[in-house]
This record gives structure tokens, sequence and C-alpha cells, in this order.
């Protein structure tokens, strides 16, 4: 009897843990399941959603922006808006992601954003009305003509980075020419070996050229892209030569003496401009630091005298 009731026990204890052990794993595969379960569904998310918040800001943002104020633009800027923006596209050397309907649909958001810094800089210096409104309005007009003033810039540096290249860009079309190749190949040589706005347009004009454009329609376009009288008048020079049969080396000879003169007088002219730059600056800034450091102390003196 004595054997058998502690068999019986062992039995008991035996079930009690095979049963805990069983249910300790239930519980443990059933919290198991649930974290998998929870990052399945954060990962699993609707294709929809993901896309959306994937997308880069420019998508996201300034697309539909630009879109619902490209209408308004449009209205403010005028019938031939379009044409003057491609105008002045085609001069600033038409930078990447700009084009019309993006510079007119960035003046009403530069309005809009250049009303409100406006606004909280007048508020900031607690100006009173009337200089807010006027504040204000400086604000809005800065921020509508703001595309405009990069594009002018843009189209500036650009003009005077091909007037500054356009000498050396002749002297090496010269010798190329000189040396034995034709006129397409000397264009090739500078806008293979030489960097910046002036070896782009030439290397488009090859491009032209290839596609079936004429050379001098390919030449012209060059010039109605650029306000460079410098490299207008190169241009009219080689369309005319190409006309009438004149040697090309010899007209690329006297357009680089030409050129060469004219970049002397140009640098001989701002010399010229600078005592005249310089008076402003002398008269206001200059001059009264200089009166007060030497006659100040005489003033002191004087009045401490009388």
């Amino acid at each position: 009897m004595t054997l058998l009731l502690v068999l019986g026990v062992l039995l008991v204890v035996v079930s009690i843990v095979l049963v805990a052990s069983a249910t300790t794993s239930d519980a443990e595969a059933s919290g198991v399941g649930k974290s998998l379960a929870v990052l399945q569904a954060m990962t699993a998310a609707p294709k929809a959603l993901t896309d959306e918040v994937d997308r880069p800001f420019t998508e996201r943002v300034w697309e539909p922006l630009q879109a619902r104020t490209l209408g308004l633009g449009r209205r403010l800027s005028g019938a031939d808006s379009a044409d003057r923006i491609r105008r002045k596209l085609d001069l600033a050397g038409n930078p990447d992601g700009w084009t019309v309907d993006r510079v007119t649909s960035g003046k009403i958001v530069g309005a809009v954003a250049g009303l409100v810094v406006a606004l909280l800089f007048s508020l900031m210096l607690g100006a009173g009305t009337p200089v807010r409104i006027v504040v204000v309005a400086a604000g809005l007009v800065v921020g509508f003509f703001a595309p405009n003033l990069y594009l002018y810039q843009k189209a500036y540096d650009r003009s005077a980075q091909i007037q500054r290249d356009l000498p050396d860009a002749i002297d090496l079309m010269t010798i190329s020419v000189e040396s034995g190749l034709g006129f397409d190949a000397a264009v090739q040589q500078v806008s293979r070996n030489t960097e910046g706005p002036l070896a782009d347009e030439f290397s488009r004009v090859l491009r032209e050229m290839q596609i079936g454009q004429g050379r001098a329609a390919a030449l012209r376009a060059m010039s109605d892209r650029t306000n460079v009288a410098d490299l207008k008048s190169f241009v009219s020079s080689m369309v005319q030569a190409d006309s009438f049969g004149v040697p090309i080396g010899q007209v690329l000879r006297i357009q680089s003496s030409e050129m060469r003169v004219k970049r002397r007088q140009r640098a001989e002219e701002k010399a010229q401009q600078v005592p005249v730059k310089i008076t402003v600056p002398l008269i206001f800034c200059i001059l009264p630091t200089l009166f007060v450091a030497v006659m100040g102390p005489a003033v002191i003196s004087i009045m401490d005298n009388f």
C-alpha cells in the first residue's frame, strides 16, 4: 500500500508538471505570435500609404502647389508672359528644373512667402500701421518678382562669362582651322577642351547641326540665346563668310584681333571708372571719419576754452 501511495503521488506531481509546462509554452507561443502579427501589420501597410510616404517632397508638396497657383500666375503675368519668361530662361542658360510654368507659379508662391516674411518682420519691429503696410507691400512685390530677379542675375553672370571666354575660344578655333581642321571640327575642339556657358553653346550648335539644321541657322540660334554683342558680331561674320565663300581662317584671325582690342578697351574703361565710383564712399564714409579723427580734438579744445 505504501508503494502504491508513493507511485500515485509521483504520478500526480508529474501530471501537474506536464500541464504547467504545456500551459507556459502555449502562452509563450501566443506572445510571440502576437508580436509577429504586430510587426507584420506595421510592415505590410497599404501600398498607397507607403507610396505616399516614400515620395519626395517636391512631388508631395511642391508640384500640387505649383498646379494650384499656375492659373493665378498666368492671369497676373499677362498674355505674353510665356514668351518673355522663355526668353529669360534662354538668356539664363535654362537652369535645371526651371520651366515657364514653374517660374509663373513661383511668382505666386514667392509673393505669399514675401508677404508672410514682411508681416512677421514688421511685427518684430513693432512698427506702426502705415510702416507695416509699406513693409508688407514691399515684401509682396519683392517676392512676386524674385524669380525674375534670379533669372536676370543668372543671365548677367552668364553673359559676362561668355564675353570673357570668347577671345580665348576664337583663338583656339583660329589655331585649329589654320592647322587643317574644318570649322565644325574647330567648334568641337572648343566645346571639348573648354568649360563654361560658351562651351555649352558651341556643343549645342554641333548637336543641332547633327540633327540636320544648317550651320547658319544653328549659329543664329546661338546668337539669339545670348545678348552678348561680341558673340552676335562673331556669328554675323561667320554666317557672311559661309555665304560668300570667304576663307574661315582669315575671318577668324580678324575676329580674334578685334576681340583682343575690345577686351583691352573694356579693361581701360573700367579703370577710368574707378575714380568716379570711389567718390561716393570717399565722401560719405572715409572723409567724415578722417575729419572726426583729425579735427575732433581741436574742436573739443576750442569748446573747453570758450
